[in-house]
C-alpha cells in the first residue's frame, strides 16, 4: 500500500478534525434538543419550568450556525480531497502505455513503438 504524503494528507487530516467537530456539535445539539418539551406553561408555578425551556431552545439556537459552518466545511474539504486524489490518480495513469487511436500498431512516445 502507498503512503500518503504532501497536500492530500493534510488535506485529510483537516477534514477529519472538521468532521470530528462536525458530529460533535451534531450529537451536542441532538442531547439538548432531547431535553426540550413541546408544552405551552400557563401557571405562574410553572414560570421557572417556562424559563428553562426558553433557555435551552437558546442553547440549541446558538449550535445553528457553527453546526452549519463546519458542516459546509466538512463538505468542501471532502470535494478537494476528491479532487486531490482524482488528480493524483491521474499522475499515476498517465504513464500507462496507450494505443494510439487510428494507428494501431503503434503505442504512444515514450514507450517502444512496436507492433501489437
Amino acid at each position: 500500500m502507498e503512503h500518503l504524503t504532501g497536500p492530500i494528507l493534510y488535506v485529510l487530516i483537516a477534514w477529519g478534525v472538521v468532521t470530528a467537530v462536525f458530529m460533535l456539535l451534531l450529537i451536542r445539539r441532538s442531547l439538548l434538543a432531547s431535553h426540550e418539551d413541546d408544552q405551552i406553561f400557563l401557571d405562574a408555578a410553572q414560570e421557572h419550568m417556562a424559563r428553562e425551556q426558553r433557555e435551552l431552545v437558546a442553547k440549541i439556537e446558538t449550535l445553528s450556525r457553527p453546526l452549519m459552518t463546519s458542516g459546509i466545511a466538512s463538505g468542501a474539504l471532502l470535494l478537494v480531497l476528491a479532487g486531490l486524489c482524482a488528480g493524483d490518480g491521474r499522475k499515476k495513469v498517465a504513464g500507462v502505455p496507450r494505443i494510439i487511436p487510428g494507428d494501431w500498431g503503434k503505442v504512444e512516445a515514450g514507450w517502444l513503438a512496436q507492433p501489437l
